[in-house]
């Protein structure tokens, strides 16, 4: 093999590598289309457009990047088959409280324990170990988990992105209690606060050493 062949293949691997492919539509199976599209709206979630006469419903959670479509042959998949899909929240007990303002049922909120569910948050609020559950009329059910620090290399490290204004406000409140921290540890007021917040928070999302 000559060289130029090995570079022409080292580079189209690194092509194929590097395509990005977003995942931003997920379907899930409902047996009354009516039905369902009053549920997810009731959830506030946003109704998108989609193409005319194709008898496909979308609609996108609050800060998601990814949507759900449903409609009149969409999966082979019997309703109600979807099951634990999860949607990513920073603060357990507001979205609880959301969802069952909204005439949502909703599980109690849990944490795994050795022996399994156990009720409450997981201790110190840990960082993906809250957990909540509802479902749709067809049963399709969702999975509510709190993360507030990502795991070293679950995003890009060099984004920092919040979803909402309500992650962005959960996400300052966190740096305002970690930084009192700071301050008593220093012993003064530190006047370089929106510097530390700043660090904080991209450090939080993606997952790496939090600054004291």
């Amino acid at each position: 093999m000559s060289t130029t062949q090995v570079s022409g293949e080292a580079n189209e691997n690194a092509r194929v590598r590097n395509v990005d492919m977003k995942l931003e539509v997920v379907t899930i199976p409902v047996s009354d289309v009516d039905r369902a599209t009053e549920f997810y709206v009731g959830l506030g979630w946003r109704q998108d457009v989609t193409p005319p006469g194709s008898g496909i419903v979308q609609l996108t959670p609050t800060g998601s990047s990814c949507s759900v479509q449903f409609g009149t042959n969409r999966t082979s998949a019997e309703p109600g088959s979807a099951q634990n899909t999860f949607l990513i929240v920073t603060d357990i007990q507001a979205a609880y409280d959301y969802l069952v303002g909204r005439g949502v049922q909703v599980s109690g909120v849990f944490h795994l324990g050795p022996g399994g569910p156990v009720s409450g948050a997981a201790p110190e609020h840990a960082s993906y170990g809250s957990l909540a559950t509802f479902s749709d009329p067809d049963g399709n059910s969702w999975l509510l988990q709190e993360i507030t620090t990502r795991l070293p290399g679950r995003i890009d490290s060099a984004a920092t992105t919040f979803g909402s204004a309500s992650d962005l406000a959960n996400a300052m409140r966190r740096a305002a209690v970690a930084h009192g921290s700071h301050e008593a540890r220093i012993g003064e007021s530190d006047e370089n606060w929106p510097d530390w917040y700043a660090t904080y928070m991209v450090a939080e999302q993606s997952g790496k050493e939090l600054p004291q």
